[in-house]
């Protein structure tokens, strides 16, 4: 809901005014005073405050000054002793508008509502700019009509508090929107904590969603808080919730409903405001119907739900996500080279895209990396095939490293530099396969 402060000294004024725009939704304060209006917003965020410019202990474009030091809030003076100058006075003090009084109900809220709509762009624009100085995999920038919707979803979910579930496959950038939609939301000053489900051993999942005191086990010399606890304010991101362990499912069902938890070995409850933001690659309802998933904590997960595109019914974003990855490297690609990267499936979404980006970035030493991108793309992809097939993921992974080095023993600079290792764990990698009575020709 929309927060409006209304600072006016005169009391029937000031009432009118609250009661007039609370039948609006909006959720309005008042203040008679200066001094009442920064304790306001010391105490509470505002997005509008409506401002008189004459109150009993300030007057003039001073009071602009002091609101706009205390608060981010876009400033709509209301003022009965107001005239051009004071007009421009006011917006270069950093008022949003000015209105003199008398004024007309409606052209005051329609005046809200453009304050409003500028101060959520502002906001989304800085959280935007924020993503990318945290190292942010990719750009949030689309030319894809349907991925622009999901944008305004989430712009438009980030403005309430309940549980959204991001459903995409591998690769998508579902922890990126994660990320977006708090950065946006009145929980960013707030922790964003992300939880890979897939990661946490099932035995210690308790311990590290709700914390454990000292004793509660073998081994738990003090009190450790869990990762709820230290998500408090904010929002906790809970990555494959598919995955989320069946003996956890219930407890985590409860926190959702009471906000309340136990820490392991506990019986006192604690408290802790915290918005659950799931993804998932799964498909929850079958797992469900399966008796995998508990229902009912499915829809507590999906009162909001989004579907992220894979970037192969998104080929516009191609040339965006590209430029994106390369300028990290200073390094460019042909219009030729780019129109081919749209042909591929790209089973691995957006982060096979900037994998295969960054690899011919670091190969390239010429200023574009056409040659490297699909050199390594399309060969490696045919021997994988040809020399590996079905195997194991263990034994997948040895034999590609196995087959690289012997492919490229002669030059280990470039090995280790394609590996992104040491020439010293080439070398012992080396060993090893000498051990293992691999023939090669050094």
């Amino acid at each position: 809901m929309i927060k409006l402060l209304i600072v006016e000294d005169d009391a029937n004024l000031r009432n009118a005014l609250i009661k007039a725009l609370s039948k609006s939704q909006y959720n309005c304060t008042g203040a008679s005073s200066l001094e009442e209006a920064l304790e306001a917003t010391h105490q509470e965020s505002y997005d509008v405050v409506l401002l008189d410019l004459k109150l009993p202990d300030a007057e003039g474009v001073q009071v602009i000054k002091k609101v706009k030091e205390s608060s981010d809030a876009k400033i709509i003076v209301i003022t009965g002793y107001g005239d051009v100058r004071t007009a421009v006075e006011s917006i270069k003090a950093g008022a949003y508008d000015f209105i003199q009084k008398p004024f007309n109900l409606d052209i005051l809220e329609a005046d809200i509502k453009r304050a409003v709509k500028e101060k959520f762009t502002e906001e989304e624009n800085f959280a935007l700019k924020e993503l990318i100085k945290k190292g942010i995999d990719y750009t949030l920038e689309t030319k894809n009509p349907q991925f622009a919707k999901v944008l305004s979803l989430c712009e438009k979910y980030a403005k309430t508090d309940t549980n959204i579930l991001l459903i995409g496959e591998t690769g998508t950038g579902k922890e990126v929107l994660a990320r977006y939609i708090h950065e946006i939301s009145h929980r960013k000053e707030k922790p964003f904590l992300a939880v890979e489900c897939t990661c946490i051993p099932h035995e210690l999942f308790e311990s590290e969603l709700f914390g454990h005191e000292k004793g509660a086990f073998t081994g738990a010399s003090q009190r450790k808080k869990g990762l709820i606890e230290m998500a408090k304010g904010g929002t906790l991101f809970l990555d494959e919730v598919g995955d989320l362990p069946t003996h956890i499912q219930p407890k985590l069902l409860r926190f959702i409903e009471t906000k309340k938890f136990r820490r392991l070995g506990s019986v006192r409850e604690e408290f802790a405001d915290v918005r659950i933001i799931s993804a998932t690659n799964k498909d929850l309802k079958a797992l469900c119907e399966k008796g995998q998933f508990r229902e009912d904590l499915y829809y507590r997960l999906s009162v909001l739900e989004i579907k992220l595109l894979p970037l192969r019914e998104r080929k516009e974003d191609i040339p965006i996500l590209v430029n994106f990855f390369l300028n990290k490297w200073n390094k460019k690609i042909s219009s030729k080279a780019m129109e081919k990267l749209k042909t591929y499936p790209w089973k691995g979404n957006i982060r096979e895209l900037k994998n295969l980006v960054e690899r011919a970035c670091i190969l390239a030493e010429e200023e574009y990396i056409d040659n490297y991108l699909f050199a390594s793309y399309e060969k490696n992809e045919s021997i994988e095939e040809e020399l590996f097939g079905d195997m194991p993921d263990l034994e997948l992974l040895e034999a590609r490293y196995t087959a690289y080095l012997l492919k490229v023993l002669k030059d280990v600079d470039q090995v280790a530099k394609v590996l992104r290792c040491s020439k010293r764990t080439v070398y012992r990698k080396l060993k090893v396969l000498k051990d293992r009575r691999f023939n090669y020709e050094g």
